[in-house]
């Protein structure tokens, strides 16, 4: 059976027999891994279609067991994103982090747009790339249903006030009496200081959509503390282990 269906390549896998293995995220189907006989040539838009960014219109033969492509049709290269090494490795990093938190045929298409619409953003952004890509991991949460408390103390239900403490391993805010205690039974939990305006960027990045982040900037100091915290908390609530893309995170430093 032949399927239609648009597509954002998350990677592109080499195979011991010459062959392409592509992992797409694909609002029909969610991700899937379908095997590439096709050999694109040239640099032109229409050769883009196995690299990763790519946002193409996919036609699969489905088997028993696995898919293979027929062709393909690109509808946005995003080519721009390789040609900027910090902004490459921005989008590896939600692409693998994208990759981890969908399942083989489980489409997710609210996750899928939210995906479509980073790249694009990304694409024409000229700076400040881990500002959007905070958005974006914000929007995941939602979208996944692992948003953090922010109102109140996760563990004594009080009511939190500018200064307190968020604890990736509670789910949220603690006041500062329950922070210090649970960093008293165990040092080395997950609780980090909030002076620097965590509640109310996570709650923007919650209720704005990703094109309004086009002149939003936050500091260097803030991007790199919140992204800590975010990815410490998607981790430990989702158990998705490290991801590679870490390392080349190091490198732009």
């Amino acid at each position: 059976m032949v399927i239609e269906t648009e597509g954002i390549v998350l990677r592109q896998t080499k195979t011991a027999n010459g062959k392409k293995i592509l992992t797409l995220f694909t609002p029909k189907y969610g991700k899937i891994s379908v095997s590439c006989n096709l050999a694109p040539s040239g640099k032109n838009k229409s050769s883009l279609y196995t690299r990763p960014f790519t946002y193409a219109r996919y036609s699969i033969f489905k088997g028993k067991e696995m898919y293979s492509l027929n062709g393909a049709e690109v509808l946005e290269s995003f080519y721009s994103i390789g040609e900027d090494f910090d902004k490459y490795v921005t989008a590896s990093y939600a692409l693998e982090l994208t990759e981890k938190l969908v399942f083989e045929d489980q489409p997710d298409i609210r996750l899928f747009n939210q995906l479509s619409a980073f790249l694009k953003e990304l694409s024409g952004r000229s700076s400040k790339y881990d500002t959007l890509l905070l958005a974006y991991m914000v929007k995941i949460m939602s979208i996944l249903g692992i948003m953090p408390e922010l109102s109140h103390c996760m563990n004594c239900s009080t009511t939190i006030d500018i200064g307190e403490f968020f604890s990736a391993s509670h789910g949220g805010m603690l006041c500062r009496r329950c922070a210090v205690q649970a960093i008293e039974n165990d040092p080395n939990q997950l609780i980090y200081s909030t002076d620097f305006g965590i509640i109310d960027t996570i709650r923007y990045f919650e209720k704005e959509s990703l094109e309004t982040f086009r002149k939003v900037a936050l500091s260097d100091a803030v991007e790199k503390r919140l992204k800590k915290i975010l990815l410490e908390y998607i981790k430990y609530h989702l158990d998705i282990g490290e991801l590679k893309t870490e390392n080349l995170d190091i490198k732009k430093l």
